[in-house]
């Protein structure tokens, strides 16, 4: 179910807060579980949020903000703000045109689309509808399963397909324990699979009794033993560049760009695998440290307001990855929903800045912060 945001008997949100509010009327149970929840306690899911909150912004006054631009660009591909859609599984279950409806809405608005190993959607379905948008910045993100063949084919096919870069998750060799799934006893309905995985080699996420369908599968069919030697290997099957998801150390982000990563991936997986990670936003000053500019850095996890992807380019992200307030907006309203979460971001981040002083990005840089342990050069 959906609804028309330009009627004018329809209630309409203003804010993702109230996208996700109203999703709740849209989604099942189980796929608002599956959706919002995290691991264990959920502490790392809203440590996320509140790390927003805990810093806060010193503006500057008396500058020339009246033409603001927020366009910028990743790994050399321009988006029209510094924001990506994050990789999200079987968003079927939001709405039916899922991934679809997603990546439409991300090419017209100019931003960047990451495509989930898990879609319900295929690679070639999102494709050709991103297809009339030339420009359009769209990554496959890619688990590497124990069937080589298998992991090889889904590279081979985003090749062929167009996407731009491979993003590959390093922060689940198993999948995180999330309670509400296990409740619920999480699987896919009857009439949705996964796109990619079904069709090349006939898997799917199955019922099980007293377990997560997600979480078996993930036992069963995902290769715990990556290791960094497992990349030169994944790099050698297409030109594509390597984006490395998942990074909260800096240690961890250095090794990534000796192994030839073009990008990092700030994230901690929404706070859906260790719970009791760092949230994002606390780990992402020092990465960008590490890596001193070798590499472009991107934080995930946690953003709900134009302020929030304020802060994280202050901090050295060169653009943010928005992930559930895509699914809500989805639920809601198809792929005009998830237009207007895209719109409601630009407009906030469109304001922020003018109010910080920026009216660019290259203006957006750490005096503009203070947080805890973090001191401004320039005030």
């Amino acid at each position: 179910m959906s609804t028309d945001l330009s009627s004018g008997d329809r209630f309409q949100p203003i804010n993702l807060f109230e996208y996700e509010k109203l999703a709740k009327e849209y989604l099942s149970q189980t796929t608002l579980d599956y959706y919002s929840s995290g691991a264990w306690d959920e502490i790392t899911l809203r440590d996320n949020r509140a790390a927003f909150e805990r810093v806060k912004l010193r503006p500057r006054i008396l500058v020339d903000v009246s033409d603001r631009n927020l366009s910028t660009s990743i790994l050399g591909q321009p988006l029209q703000l510094p924001l990506l859609i994050a990789p999200m599984a079987f968003q079927c279950l939001a709405h039916p045109d899922g991934e679809v409806a997603t990546a439409l809405a991300a090419a017209s608005a100019g931003v960047g689309m990451v495509l989930s190993t898990m879609a319900t959607k295929s690679i070639e379905e999102v494709a050709t509808v991103c297809n009339q948008f030339p420009d359009s910045l769209r990554w496959f993100q890619l688990y590497i399963h124990k069937d080589r063949g298998l992991t090889r084919a889904l590279v081979e096919k985003a090749y062929k397909a167009g996407y731009k870069a491979l993003c590959l998750t390093v922060d689940a060799p198993v999948l995180g324990q999330r309670e509400r799934d296990r409740r619920n006893e999480f699987a896919l309905p009857q009439d949705l699979h996964l796109a990619n995985l079904a069709s090349i080699s006939g898997l799917d996420i199955s019922h099980e009794k007293g377990e997560s369908g997600l979480f078996t599968y993930f036992a069963q069919q995902l290769n715990p033993a990556v290791t960094w030697d497992d990349l030169e290997w994944l790099q050698s099957l297409s030109p594509l560049p390597l984006v490395i998801k998942g990074v909260l150390r800096p240690d961890d982000a250095v090794r990534a760009v000796e192994y030839g990563a073009k990008a990092i991936v700030v994230s901690n997986h929404g706070g859906r695998q260790l719970d009791g990670a760092i949230a994002s936003l606390d780990a992402l000053a020092e990465i960008v440290a590490a890596v001193d500019g070798k590499v472009e850095v991107v934080l995930d996890g946690g953003i709900r307001r134009g302020t929030d992807i304020l802060k994280a380019l202050a901090l050295g992200a060169k653009a943010v990855l928005i992930g559930r307030p895509i699914l809500w907006g989805l639920a809601v309203a198809g792929q005009i929903g998830v237009s207007h979460v895209i719109s409601l971001l630009q407009d906030e981040l469109n304001v922020a800045m003018a109010l910080s002083g920026c009216a660019k990005m290259q203006d957006i840089e750490p005096s503009l912060l203070t947080l805890p342990g973090f001191k401004s050069e320039n005030c």
